[in-house]
């Protein structure tokens, strides 16, 4: 508390408009100068400072508690050959602590020791890079030195030694356990600490968040200064009339308003200067910011409570992860999506094959029973009869294709009962070639460091693992060495069809061209490809190779380089021809993408664009993408390669590619994400959004104005690093065109309004200083002064911009050109400000003239005389209230129980407390502070007051109904357009259904494999360590149901036509 009350007020008074009121405080405890009791801003200043603090006070709770928890976790310590528990903020480099499972990872731990076999433990880094299990070893050492890197970011990276008895042996990511890890399915673990506190590479990941600003946030800062400016003019004029009053007029005054001694006209026009700040103080939104952040809150509620955006299945939630950033969504122009997991599911299933030159999967109305298959999986489905019959035939290239599928692969199995396997993959890719494979007779059963165990065609069969070549997004393919029981040796390999063909023997070029047929076939259906290879091996030539792989393993420099120069030597045996090499290709693999990938990106652009026909661009880091699939999409390409980010090329691209409607960027890193993100944020200044549900996606979500994350199956990195989150990429539609429209609307509406009623009730003082001498006297009440803000115009305009909507959600989904003019910031510009200044002034002018007309030379019903200077000021303040009262009611599309509320309630609430202040029992208590004794009941109970009340509210929405009508006539505004359709539309005889065009064949898109493939565990399965995966169960993904709140059904977009509708 001693420390967050000082600091919390210091941090408050960095902005200029708390800094002003404490000014405007500190000028108002000088007589000379105040000319309003010092309530009017202390009031106001301190519930708006109260506010904040309360709300920062919230989260800095919350942020200690949530710290206090992490750094009170208890770890056990070895400390003198003893184990105790001790505080995570007393761990220090050097301690040996042990975990035990499902414990947090205490800090970057050098593993030493676990309770597996062959002391594998099991990690989930989900919080870390959106993987949800992983493997890490032990090195059985507990005396030695560790020598290693400084602290640094890298999460994938590791470099340190380890020397015990004289010997060094290197160390590298793999026995190391990283900060924000779990240890799971495993007893206990004993680690070093290497890296402590805010040393871990979680921590330096973590960095400095980047406070996102909207561009309403800018510009408000803008008018604030444009306000203060405008505020020291009005004072300037104020106090040159009152300069030249008192030297015209002044001195007819003294007798009754004697001057000080060496006071002169000069000096009260100085003085006048700075009581007319206090005065005109107003025109300073001192509640704005508050009121601002109270809508931002309410809003990101809305999202977060919204039913249309929550995902049955996996129980998840729209979730609005900050609240500053709500009317930004308004205003997108440019998405920055990822493909894989995000526009597409990333659900694969084995489709279709080519074996030999021969294409299996035609489509057919039976599938195919593996019930003579007692381990086949019943949830595959296959409907070509004809590779079933293959393999029961007995077809040497069909079943060496499947044995190829059940041994290439790092799949790990589990069966915990008989004949009930479970595959633990890295990506769906592996999953689905190997549940193929155990489906059509060829079972991957169980495997050791050195042995993969097969069920072929009913037979058991034990084959020698010998090396795993492992993948890499540089290599694109992964091969194993195995023996069979025969001791023949052979090589397997399995990548992107590209790689592959580069590898094939030139006697091969038929059955290539034979199979590159195939393959556009299956690529034009939209299928993920592959393609396959083996060949056999000599054994005294891998007996040399595998003595040049283990030198190249445990060399401590150049590792990777040296490693990936060792795998092309054997893998490029494929092109030495030779009587006892068997080589040929198989491609295979395919997802859903037949069903979902063309369609859904289709209809996902087609959500986002105003054309027809949008056009795409392709970023390919090793060679152009064939243009055949593409025109799957009827759409025009232009292909570009990735060296177009470089400095010298950049604008050159971003020309370019703003040619063009839609851009597709193909195999690009996360860096190079962020990098398109950064040229389109920087050169086009235009609001972005980037969309991703991995890992690799983070770079690009944080560069973005603002960053969306899915939680979909590639763990939680990106909706952490998010500024909202759901469940599936379809609810982006509803973020940005109900919530993102929504939200610019109403904060848009706040502001205009917002400033409107402060400008009007300012300007009225302005006016009133031209009649009262230049005398910095007010025009309202004092107490009137300190509620205007506060209490009587405060919930009616935080209604208006909680609950108002133009057209219903249903609406802004049909017709996405309501979204257009918050791209083009028609709601709230500098121009739309310089318009409500003007219509201020107006409204200002009547406010002030009317009233003071109508009292002139008035007398009540009595004969008694009313223009007094209290019956003015009651006058005045009441007919502005009403007047800002009845503009809000313009302003407000859509009617509620609550704006009914807010509204009413504030003008009864303003009646109440003025009849209250004005009694005689406010003025006999507190005489000094209410002396407008009587003044309510005296004047409000005459007609003439209420016929001005009247006339001056006709006055000041006149022009206002008028330039709406005409408008709404003359240039319709688009949601009136949508409105005046959808009544037209009622009326009219409803159209007959769109008619379905036949979908157009479309062709190749290759070697999809070996982007979305991760780095393997290749070395994991022939260190010596065996790996056993337990069973998780998750539920279904993406199924569908009949429940409106998981309706998965595309939207439907039209068209706004003006020409009425034939009856």
């Amino acid at each position: 508390v001693f420390t967050f009350l000082p600091l919390n007020l210091f941090e408050q008074f960095q902005r200029l408009a708390n800094a002003y009121f404490v000014f405007l405080l500190i000028l108002q405890l000088i007589p000379q100068i105040s000319s309003l009791s010092w309530f009017t801003t202390v009031v106001p200043l301190l519930l708006v400072l109260s506010m904040t603090l309360a709300k920062d006070l919230s989260d800095d709770i919350t942020r200690h508690k949530n710290d206090k928890q992490v750094n009170n976790r208890k770890v056990e310590v070895l400390i003198n050959g003893e184990l105790k528990s001790e505080k995570w903020m007393n761990v220090q480099v050097g301690d040996i602590v042990k975990l035990e499972n499902n414990e947090f990872v205490t800090a970057d731990l050098l593993l030493l020791s676990s309770s597996e076999p062959l002391n594998l433990i099991y990690i989930e880094t989900a919080e870390l890079d959106g993987t949800l299990i992983k493997y890490t070893i032990s090195i059985l050492y507990i005396s030695g030195e560790v020598r290693c890197e400084p602290p640094n970011n890298r999460l994938d990276k590791f470099t340190g030694t380890l020397t015990v008895g004289g010997e060094t042996f290197s160390l590298d990511n793999e026995r190391i356990l990283l900060r924000g890890c779990t240890l799971r399915n495993s007893d206990w673990c004993f680690g070093l600490v290497v890296f402590g506190g805010p040393d871990t590479k979680l921590m330096q990941n973590s960095g400095k968040s980047i406070f996102k600003r909207t561009s309403i946030d800018h510009l408000m800062n803008f008018l604030v200064m444009f306000i203060f400016g405008f505020l020291a003019f009005m004072c300037t004029i104020l106090s040159i009339g009152n300069g030249i009053w008192e030297y015209q007029e002044g001195n007819s005054f003294i007798s009754f308003l004697p001057r000080a001694d060496g006071a002169n006209a000069s000096l009260s026009a100085f003085l006048t200067f700075w009581s007319y700040v206090i005065i005109l103080n107003t025109v300073v939104p001192i509640s704005l910011y508050v009121s601002v952040e109270i809508l931002r809150l309410g809003n990101s509620y809305f999202i977060d409570w919204d039913r249309k955006m929550y995902h049955v299945k996996s129980d998840t939630p729209a979730q609005a992860r900050t609240t500053t950033l709500n009317e930004e969504l308004g205003q997108i122009k440019y998405i920055f999506s990822d493909k894989t997991g995000t526009l597409t599911q990333n659900i694969m299933t084995f489709n279709r094959c080519s074996v030999n030159g021969k294409s299996y999967g035609k489509s057919s109305k039976k599938k195919v029973d593996f019930s003579w298959n007692s381990l086949a999986d019943p949830k595959f489905c296959f409907h070509d009869h004809k590779l079933e019959e293959a393999v029961k035939s007995g077809s040497p290239e069909v079943q060496a294709f499947f044995r190829l599928l059940a041994l290439c692969h790092t799949v790990m199995p589990e069966e915990k009962t008989e004949g009930e396997l479970f595959y633990q993959a890295q990506s769906p890719d592996e999953g689905a070639l190997v549940t193929a494979a155990r489906n059509f007779g060829f079972v991957f059963r169980s495997r050791t460091p050195e042995t993969i165990s097969l069920v072929e065609m009913g037979v058991p069969t034990t084959y020698e693992l010998l090396a795993v070549l492992d993948f890499n997004n540089v290599r694109k393919r992964m091969s194993v060495i195995v023996r069979n029981p025969e001791g023949k040796l052979t090589l397997y390999c399995k990548g992107a069809d590209t790689i592959i063909f580069e590898r094939l023997h030139p006697l091969s070029s038929k059955l290539m061209e034979v199979t590159t047929e195939h393959l556009n076939e299956y690529a034009g259906e939209g299928l993920r490809t592959l393609a396959l290879a083996y060949k056999d091996l000599d054994e005294d030539k891998f007996e040399k190779w595998k003595k040049r792989h283990h030198e190249a393993s445990t060399s401590l420099e150049d590792r990777e380089a040296k490693l990936d120069a060792i795998y092309e030597e054997i893998e490029k045996d494929l092109l030495v021809t030779s009587p006892s090499h068997r080589i040929w290709i198989m491609a295979s693999l395919c997802a859903k993408f037949h069903e979902r990938s063309v369609k859904q990106i289709k209809n996902h652009i087609s959500h986002f664009s105003m054309q027809k026909d949008p056009f795409l661009i392709f970023f390919n880091n090793t060679q152009l993408i064939s243009r055949k699939w593409f025109k799957s999409l009827y759409l025009p390409i232009l292909c570009a390669q990735a060296f177009a980010l470089q400095k010298d090329m950049q604008l050159e691209l971003l020309r370019t590619a703003c040619m063009c409607q839609t851009v597709i960027c193909c195999r690009v890193t996360p860096l190079q994400k962020a990098q398109v993100v950064e040229l389109v944020k920087k050169h086009k200044k235009a609001v972005t959004l980037a969309i991703g549900d991995g890992a690799n996606d983070v770079s690009m979500i944080k560069t973005a104005h603002i960053g969306v994350g899915i939680s979909g199956q590639e763990g939680m990195q990106a909706v952490l690093s998010s500024d909202f989150s759901f469940a599936q990429f379809r609810y982006l539609q509803r973020l940005l065109l109900v919530h993102g429209r929504w939200s610019y609307l109403r904060m848009c509406k706040f502001l205009r309004y917002f400033f409107y009623k402060n400008f009007t009730f300012t300007f009225v003082h302005f006016w009133y200083g031209f009649f009262c001498g230049f005398s910095a006297q007010t025009v309202y009440d004092e107490w009137f002064i300190t509620l205007y803000n506060l209490v009587y115009t405060a919930l009616p305009v935080i209604g208006l911009s909680l609950f108002d909507q133009d057209v219903n959600d249903r609406w802004s989904f049909q017709y996405p050109q309501l979204y257009a003019p918050g791209q083009l910031n028609q709601y709230f510009s500098k121009m739309a400000f310089a318009r409500i200044l003007m219509h201020s002034c107006y409204s200002s002018l009547i406010l002030f003239f009317v009233p003071w007309a109508a009292m002139c030379d008035t007398v009540r019903d009595d004969g008694k005389d009313i223009a007094d200077y209290q019956s003015f000021a009651l006058l005045a303040q009441t007919c502005l209230l009403i007047a800002v009262s009845v503009q809000l009611g313009l302003d407000t599309y859509y009617w509620t129980a609550v704006n009914q509320f807010f509204l009413w309630g504030s003008l009864s609430v303003y009646f109440a407390v003025t009849f209250t202040m004005y009694s005689n029992g406010m003025y006999l208590i507190f005489t000094s502070s209410f002396p407008f004794i009587g003044t309510a009941r005296n004047s409000l109970n005459q007609p003439n007051m209420w016929l001005t009340i009247f006339l001056t509210t006709i006055l000041c929405i006149l022009p206002v109904v008028a330039k709406r009508f005409l408008f709404i006539q003359l240039k319709p505004a688009i949601n009136d357009k949508v409105v005046r359709h959808k009544v037209r539309q009622a009326k009219a005889v409803p159209l007959p259904p769109p008619r379905k065009f036949p979908r157009r064949r479309i062709s190749t898109r290759r070697s999809g494999y070996a982007f979305s493939h991760a780095r393997g565990y290749g070395d994991l399965v022939t260190s010596g360590r065996f790996l056993r995966i337990p069973v998780k169960t998750r539920p279904a993904l993406f199924p569908h149901t009949d429940t409106p709140v998981a309706d998965s059904t595309p939207r439907t977009y039209r068209t706004i036509f003006e020409e009425a509708q034939s009856p």
